[in-house]
């Protein structure tokens, strides 16, 4: 008797729920299904949220031409994947309070109150750290290749990288190094972030939970990284234009992701 009444759940105390776990490939595409609905209601607001994106975007860019860093261009076009999930905070509240039916304007998405607090500045922190050292490995990388050659410029990169064997050599070690970053920097952020927004916990907690839930759902993460890949090259390829579109949707489609998992 005593048992059994000890199994039952205490008034007002909600049970935990059970972590998801191997959640089908099909999974990722009903996100970005999800995600694109959100993105059409009020649309104006998901791609104000893009165009701020792109232009900042486009002036980080600009500076880095006008100071002479044009070289570290490719690795920081890749490193903005290691912070994209930071900056899509303001798209998230705005799922989150679709979802909830909650009063949503343009000022709730750029000056969002996380549940925990200044825990999300530390994620940041991290991934900003993460990106730095990514794009000093690139330049490591490149060094170990070409030496002291200067770099010849982007116009002639293209050719040196594809038409000769130490150039090979390098887009093969860079890919690899990018990707471990890349990897690293996913799982850690993937879910943590929106978690943070949605509930009153700790980073470590956070990350720790979002390495946990992509590690239990490997073949649908890795699915969800090969969308966000191919979207993202999509808006690289129209010279970030794309950005204003593809970005909110990620962002969108990241949070129902979290939904799912949490």
């Amino acid at each position: 008797m005593i048992a059994a009444q000890s199994q039952q759940t205490a008034p007002g105390v909600e049970q935990p729920r059970a972590r998801a776990r191997n959640l089908p490939m099909s999974a990722a595409f009903g996100w970005l299904v999800a995600g694109w609905r959100d993105l059409l209601c009020r649309p104006g607001l998901s791609l104000a949220y893009g165009v701020g994106l792109l232009l900042i975007s486009a002036a980080v860019i600009a500076a880095m031409f006008q100071a002479g860093w044009d070289h570290i261009l490719f690795p920081a076009l890749a490193g903005f994947m290691i912070v994209g999930p930071l900056a899509a905070v303001g798209l998230y509240e705005k799922s989150r309070r679709l979802q909830a039916g909650e009063p949503l304007s343009l000022r709730n998405m750029l000056w969002v109150a996380p549940r925990s607090g200044g825990q999300v500045a530390f994620i940041g922190v991290i991934l900003a750290l993460l990106m730095v050292s990514w794009m000093r490995a690139a330049v490591i990388i490149y060094a170990l290749f070409f030496g002291l050659r200067p770099f010849p410029g982007l116009d002639d990169v293209t050719a040196m990288l594809l038409t000769t064997p130490v150039g090979w050599a390098m887009l093969v070690t860079g890919t690899v190094v990018g990707g471990l970053f890349a990897a690293f920097s996913f799982a850690i952020s993937v879910f943590s972030v929106p978690m943070l927004l949605d509930q009153r916990t700790d980073a470590f907690t956070a990350m720790g939970t979002s390495i946990s839930r992509v590690w239990n759902n490997i073949p649908v993460m890795v699915m969800w990284g090969a969308i966000v890949l191919c979207l993202f090259l999509v808006a690289v390829v129209t010279g970030l234009v794309g950005l204003i579109v593809v970005f909110p949707l990620l962002g969108h489609a990241t949070w129902h992701a979290y939904v799912a998992m949490r």
